[in-house]
Parts: structure tokens; C-alpha cells; sequence
């Protein structure tokens, strides 16, 4: 029997600001966060519209020299895994009790008092050479990459800041997080474009099944909206062109979508053997029983055929967490929105579920908080373990006329009550990977 694993903390940020309180009740009241892009001008691009963090101010949640150091998409990981270990008992009282971002200050003035501390360690009695930090990105830290080339070519080599060695690189944000909080165990990144988020945590699962650590801090985190992205994955013809109507632009699994809505943010949980969750105390939300993974080795962009290596990595999955399709009540799609992958990923799930299909609650988050790219694992990931816990399954936005091919029943219009035993949670990205969750209630 493999080392069972729970879920004993959560972390998030998302176009409806900072925390997973704020996540889960935008995500229940059926409130899309689509709108003009503030980050840059966007008045040429043929994408105008995006899924933007709303008025995160850094200094609010973050010392000013890791701000200094770190590109916005670490310094989401940073305050995603703060409230996660603070939710699991992780972090010493102290810093478990400092500002968590429920409620940014007036003005995005600092916390009075001054700045949080630079360091905020783990509780006793932990060991922290046996905590680890898995915490991918799909891009990095792109805001850093762009600004400073920007600065190269204008004044010179002179003019790049030496930051720019720590805050651009895409593990930056499980090693600061590793930094700040003392994490002395496995460290890393995983890179597997929009699967990445899920693939971070499928590792970190596999890190204490191996017994490589006792806890692992585990999501993604993104901040790609950037006009090198925006332009790229226009041009690509991947982004939705709804500039006229951006909160109805992303729609999975409608017969009229025609495309993703960029989001940023981080998704974060905290795993842990649940031997070590017991032995202090912890309380466990759920449990990580499964991870399928595989490639469709196809095509760059384009899902395999029918959606086979989708359907694989569910098979998968199941298998790992020892589930039957008669289990699962719920999957968090990957649904992103565009024509083939809704499609596909449709068909995936017809042809491991069967007709247990037409009764599998389904429902894509990424309808409220558009696409998190590398992240999107990671808060798909908190949201399925929320729809266990809450008995509760989001609604899917914008599905107006549902695709005939897409024939699966998706929640709409309103949240739907259900009591969740089981979940998938789907993701699937660029060069052809495949990764699937399985969570169990506890």
C-alpha cells in the first residue's frame, strides 16, 4: 500500500484577490474577473482583456527587499504558501499571525509597525530538512526578463540590475519559498507548460510516497500577462478576440468559444504523510490518493487524437489512487476554452467514464479566473479539495449553448450541492503532457 498523503493547507491567489477565502466565494457567486488590461497598454494589441490580480500591492504582504528580488510571479508563490502553512500549523506563531492578505491595507500602505520579517520559520518540533517546496511556473519571471532587456537596449549593458540572475529564473518561486520559511528538503521546479501546476504536486506526492520528506509546500504560480505573452499567444490564435464583451469571453465547453483568457496568480497546498499530520495534531482536508501522468508525443500544441493521452493519464490517476469510475463524483476540467482542447478533453472523459459521464458533475474554473498557464494545476488543485470539503461544486461560466461535442454534464448557472467523495483534477498543456489529481475526502 503506498503512503497515504493529506492535504492539510491551502494558498491562493486569483483575479479575486488575495487568499482562498476570496477565491471560493468569487468563485460561488457566478462573478467573472475578465477586464481591459492595466499592467501595460494594450490599445495595439489584437487582445485587450485579461484575468488580472486586482491592486496586488507586494509591500502590503512582503518585505521591501524581497521585493526587490523577486519577479511578481515569486512574490505570488511567497504569500500563496504563507497562508497554506499557516492553515496547516506550519509556521511558528508569530508569523502564522502576521498580515495573510484577507484584507489588504487602505491605500497599500505598509502594515504599521514596518515591514514583516524577513525570514518566518517553522514551528517546533519540525523538522525542517524534511519539509520541502515543489512550486512551479509555466514562464517565470517574465516581468523581470522583459524590463530589463528593455533596459539593455536603451542604456546599455550597465543599466540590468543584478537582480535580474534571481528574480528571472522559474524555480525562484519554491526557493524563496524554501528561503523564507527555512524549507530544507527537496526544493524544486517542474516545467510542463499549462500542466505544470498539476505536475508540481503529482511530484511532491511522489517525494513522500518515496519518503524523500514529511511535508511538501506544492501548487504554481504565474504573472504572464505581458505584452511578449499577450502578443505571442494572439498570434498563436489562441487567446479569445472578445474585446468588446471580455466578461464573457472565456466559456468552456460552449459551442461559441473561440478561445483562452490569460489569468495570473498562485495555487498552493500543503501535502503531508499523514502519519506525520497526526503525530502533531494537524487536520487533515483531503487526500492527494492519485496522480496519472503521461505524454501524448504528437504534436507541440494540438491534444492527441480523440483525446487518448488525456483518457491515459485519467486512467492512470484512478489506478494510482485505487479508485473505480463509479467513485469519482466530480472533475475539475481543464477547460480552457478553446475549440480542440474542450473538445477533446470532452471526449476523454466519455471514454473513461462511460455513462457514468452524464452524472460526473464537471466544471471549469477557469470560466471565473481565466487561464493561470503554469499556475492553473495549482489553483485547480485548491479548488477541487475545496469543492470536498464545502460539499459544493462552482458553477462553469458563460455556457450559454453547450457544444454537442463537449457532452458532458457541466455545472452551470448556479453552484450544485453535492457531496463530493472524490474528485479529479485535470491539466494538460503545450508539448503534449497530461497530468490528473485524484483527491478523496478524508
Amino acid at each position: 500500500m503506498p503512503t497515504e498523503v493529506v492535504v492539510t493547507g491551502l494558498g491562493a491567489v486569483t483575479p479575486y484577490g488575495v487568499g482562498t477565502a476570496r477565491f471560493w466565494e468569487g468563485l460561488l457567486s457566478g462573478r467573472g474577473t475578465a477586464g481591459p488590461i492595466t499592467h501595460f497598454d494594450a490599445e495595439s494589441f489584437p487582445v485587450r482583456f485579461a484575468c488580472e490580480v486586482p491592486a496586488f500591492d507586494p509591500l502590503a504582504h512582503l518585505p521591501r527587499k524581497l521585493v526587490r528580488q523577486t519577479d511578481p510571479f515569486a512574490q505570488f508563490a511567497l504569500v500563496a504558501a504563507r497562508e497554506a502553512l499557516a492553515q496547516a500549523g506550519l509556521l511558528a506563531a508569530a508569523a502564522a499571525h502576521e498580515h495573510t492578505g484577507a484584507q489588504e491595507p487602505a491605500g497599500g500602505q505598509e502594515r504599521a509597525g514596518g515591514q514583516e520579517q524577513e525570514r518566518q520559520p517553522l514551528v517546533d518540533g519540525v523538522d525542517a530538512d524534511r519539509i520541502g517546496a515543489v512550486i512551479a511556473s509555466g514562464s517565470g519571471g517574465l516581468k523581470e526578463m522583459t524590463g530589463q532587456y528593455e533596459r539593455l537596449r536603451a542604456g546599455g549593458p550597465s543599466r540590468v540590475r543584478p537582480y535580474l540572475s534571481i528574480a528571472m529564473p522559474l524555480n525562484m518561486g519554491s526557493g524563496q519559498v524554501a528561503i523564507r520559511h527555512g524549507l530544507r528538503g527537496p526544493s524544486y521546479s517542474v516545467v510542463s507548460a499549462c500542466a505544470s501546476g498539476g505536475d508540481a504536486i503529482g511530484s511532491a506526492l511522489d517525494l513522500l510516497r518515496a519518503g524523500r520528506a514529511d511535508a511538501v509546500v506544492a501548487g504554481g504560480a504565474e504573472a504572464a500577462i505581458n505584452p511578449l505573452t499577450m502578443a505571442g499567444f494572439a498570434a498563436a490564435g489562441a487567446l479569445s478576440r472578445r474585446n468588446d464583451d471580455p466578461g464573457r469571453a472565456s466559456r468552456p465547453f460552449d459551442a461559441d468559444r473561440d478561445g483562452f483568457v490569460t489569468g495570473e496568480g498562485a495555487g498552493v497546498v500543503v501535502l503531508e504523510r499523514a502519519d506525520h499530520a497526526h503525530a502533531r495534531g494537524a487536520t487533515p482536508l483531503a487526500r492527494l490518493a492519485g496522480y496519472g501522468v503521461c505524454n501524448d508525443a504528437s504534436h507541440p500544441a494540438q491534444p492527441s487524437l480523440g483525446g487518448e493521452g488525456a483518457a491515459r493519464a485519467l486512467r492512470l490517476a484512478l489506478a494510482d489512487a485505487d479508485l473505480g469510475i463509479d467513485d469519482v463524483d466530480h472533475v475539475n476540467a481543464h477547460g480552457t476554452s478553446t475549440p480542440p482542447n474542450d473538445r477533446t478533453e470532452a471526449q476523454a472523459i466519455r471514454a473513461v467514464f462511460g455513462a457514468r459521464a452524464d452524472s460526473l458533475a464537471v466544471t471549469s474554473t477557469k470560466s471565473a479566473v481565466g487561464h493561470l498557464l503554469g499556475a492553473a494545476g495549482g489553483i485547480e488543485a485548491v479548488a477541487t479539495v475545496l469543492a470536498i470539503t464545502q460539499g459544493e461544486v462552482p458553477p462553469t461560466l458563460n455556457l450559454d449553448r453547450q457544444d454537442p461535442a463537449c457532452d458532458l454534464d457541466v455545472v452551470r448557472g448556479r453552484p450544485r450541492r453535492l457531496r463530493v467523495r472524490s474528485a479529479l483534477s485535470n491539466s494538460f498543456g503545450f508539448g503534449g503532457h497530461n497530468a490528473v489529481l485524484a483527491f478523496r475526502a478524508t
